[in-house]
């Protein structure tokens, strides 16, 4: 071996150097450029699904989905609507349209009304027919299940079974959403979950999530959050109410 063309053990160690700081350089524009790329895929995903549900509702008398005796028409309104976008077959996590790359992790709902991390994505599960949307659709829920939990709620806001010609501000009222919006808390830019009340709390204000409106225009948005609880100590939820003005959505469509 030629002494003059190795390597010393200075030039290795500054060699290793300079790559770990490109490498620390370079992670903050690839995980930029991937959490962007997610979005879009969120944002193409929920402009299809828009375009189902307009389909849908040119046969049904210009309605958006609606189930009868309360049924949870946000999470299922794709058993009727995906027909409309070439799925055959019950619900599938196959069905790529209805998955957010971003979804990777979930906050499940405890007996005690508190709150469970799971790290997997929520579009893996049957109950939420392996999706990552819901539709706009609380207003068509059967509140005496809901006010043994929420008494001082008396109606929800949203649009199930309303005609979409009569929704008076299209461009800011929600169609579809990402499930997080209806929380709020956010794949896309995740905050730490704290305790609060002994409780483990992962709601946040100004959540950003990828949300589908009524005139088939998608965006990333912030969600409010009013952080107020019942007298059982439950938590609201974003969707129980809208939103101050100055945010770019609304839940009802008056």
């Amino acid at each position: 071996m030629n002494p003059k063309r190795a390597f010393t053990l200075i030039e290795l160690l500054v060699v290793i150097a300079i790559i770990s700081v490109l490498a620390a350089l370079l992670l903050p524009v690839l995980s930029k450029s991937k959490g962007s790329a997610q979005r879009a895929t969120c944002i193409g995903n929920l402009r299809q699904i828009n375009l189902g549900i307009r389909l849908y509702a040119d046969e049904s008398n210009d309605r958006s989905p609606a189930l009868t005796n309360g049924a949870a028409v946000w999470v299922r309104y794709r058993e009727l609507l995906q027909g409309y976008l070439g799925l055959k077959g019950p619900p599938s996590p196959e069905d790529k349209v209805f998955e957010c790359p971003a979804d990777r992790f979930y906050y499940s709902i405890l007996t005690n009304g508190g709150m469970k991390y799971v790290a997997e994505g929520g579009h893996t599960k049957s109950n939420s027919l392996f999706s990552s949307y819901e539709f706009n659709g609380a207003n068509g829920a059967d509140i005496r299940i809901v006010s043994q939990f929420y008494p001082e709620i008396g109606s929800l806001p949203g649009i199930s079974g309303q005609k979409l010609s009569s929704i008076v501000h299209p461009a800011r009222t929600v169609l579809v959403a990402e499930d997080t919006a209806f929380a709020p808390y956010s794949w896309h830019d995740p905050h730490p979950a704290t305790m609060k009340d002994g409780f483990l709390m992962p709601f946040f204000k100004d959540a950003r999530n990828v949300v589908s409106f009524v005139d088939g225009h998608a965006d990333y948005i912030k969600i409010y959050y009013n952080s107020n609880t019942n007298k059982f100590g439950f938590y609201s939820f974003a969707f129980f109410y809208n939103p101050p003005a100055s945010y770019d959505y609304q839940w009802s469509g008056d």
